[in-house]
């Protein structure tokens, strides 16, 4: 029977899913490719660090090079993530001529064409279904399933981290800075959340799912991003009182040949199915042109459902490439698309301002919105006779541009204290 041996970088929380997999169902996956799927080597800091589950300490390394320059290794799976030295360590595995699964999604955002034309330059296949939405098969879905399909959009909830903190704020009314204490003690957030809070981790699974979307790739700088740091209790509550739930979401949508790509908290109705999306749990949402609406959910995190995805990218190419050429992830289309500027996109927006409680200041604040064709569909003032109350407004669409001009003019109003925040809401 056909071997298939198999190095891997990293035996952190997804390694070791993909360990546990390829050793616990060995026999399943030998029955379903006919040929046995060995872990050779795997790339370590510390041999003798404690582990929860057994490892041969003869297949564990501390030198990339043994992995990577092993003649006898077919695929080379990175997980340590990161750009480098994993950008540096594929690079040269794909140099050697081995095939290459990662999860590496901000690697990927940022230099995937490049590591993708070096493949095709030495004939391997690299595969990355785990850098979007852990176990959510979603990129192969893009690319196979919905392949006679023009994407006209796809958002979701693809950050399980902030899903989670949103749910804790909404469902026990805490404030953004507990449910932040709780996600980290229960190991949803790391020590340092600023990728997950400030959007970044969101804003690059964007990327890679506009490329399969939309054919295309873009730069950071071309999406518009907001974290979800300035959500307070106030917000959830009025977003409910409204009929809406906040999410963060990472909207794409393609249409009279533009691309537009944000994201940001986002209130959405709480009848839509991506309103019910709760903990850390993510679903991708995707309009196509023949098959309508999908929408796909699973856990978008974790050992063993990340390694689920990494474990199916090595099983696809065992399939499709060993010893069968290569067949490269879409490539970019070779037209350059053009991108809508965030002033030129249209939404309807929830508006919080904090103002003192005299007459006349609502009155001024709606001329201002009046004026830069900002139409108000809803009105909420409470706490009147407070010395500084809230009102909150719920526009009709209406041009992002139009709004921050609004907003500028609003903020030097004396009588207006703060805006206390703006948030996207979107029918979907």
């Amino acid at each position: 029977m056909k071997m298939i041996r198999v190095g891997m970088l990293g035996l952190g929380t997804v390694g070791s899913g993909v360990y546990k997999i390829l050793t616990e169902d060995q026999s399943q996956i030998q029955s379903k490719l006919g040929c046995r799927v060995e872990i050779a080597k795997i790339l370590v800091r510390d041999k003798k660090k404690f582990r929860d589950f057994s490892v041969p300490e003869d297949i564990l390394v501390t030198d990339p090079k043994l992995i990577l320059e092993d003649e006898t290794i077919d695929i080379v799976v990175e997980l340590i993530g990161g750009i480098d030295p994993a950008k540096a360590h594929i690079l040269k595995a794909i140099e050697n001529g081995k095939h290459v699964v990662t999860a590496n999604k901000a690697l990927i955002s940022q230099h995937g064409d490049e590591i993708e034309d070096a493949a095709q330059a030495c004939g391997v296949t690299v595969r990355y279904e785990a850098s979007v939405c852990g176990g959510i098969p979603i990129l192969s879905t893009l690319q196979e399933a919905l392949s006679a399909n023009r994407i006209q959009e796809v958002f979701g909830i693809v950050n399980g981290t902030t899903n989670y903190i949103l749910t804790k704020m909404s469902n026990e009314k805490v404030d953004f800075k507990q449910a932040l204490e709780e996600a980290q003690q229960k190991g949803y957030a790391e020590a340092d959340p600023t990728s997950d809070v400030e959007a970044f981790d969101a804003l690059y699974k964007l990327l890679i799912l506009a490329k399969f979307s939309f054919n295309t790739q873009a730069e950071h700088s071309l999406v518009y991003r907001e974290g979800i740091t300035n959500i307070s209790i106030n917000d959830i509550q009025y977003a409910e009182e409204l009929g809406y739930k906040i999410k963060l979401l990472a909207i794409g949508k393609e249409s009279d040949g533009q691309i537009e790509l944000r994201v940001h908290p986002t209130l959405i109705p709480k009848e839509h199915p991506l309103a019910s999306v709760g903990d850390a749990y993510n679903a991708v949402y995707v309009k196509g042109s023949a098959v309508g609406s999908l929408m796909f959910y699973g856990r978008g995190a974790g050992s063993l459902p990340t390694g689920s995805a990494v474990v199916g990218d090595i099983m696809y190419l065992v399939n499709h490439e060993i010893g069968n050429g290569c067949h490269i992830y879409n490539r970019p289309a070779a037209a350059i698309k053009a991108f809508k500027n965030m002033r030129d996109t249209k939404s309807t927006y929830y508006i919080r301002v904090i103002v003192k409680d005299i007459p006349g200041v609502l009155g001024r604040i709606a001329t201002v919105f009046g004026k830069h064709s900002v139409s108000l569909a809803s009105i909420i003032q409470k706490d009147v006779g407070s010395d500084q109350v809230p009102i909150v407004f719920l526009t009709h669409e209406t041009l992002e541009g139009n709004l921050q001009n609004a907003i500028d003019e609003i903020t030097d109003i004396p009588e207006v204290h703060t805006i206390g925040n703006i948030i996207r809401v979107d029918h979907l």
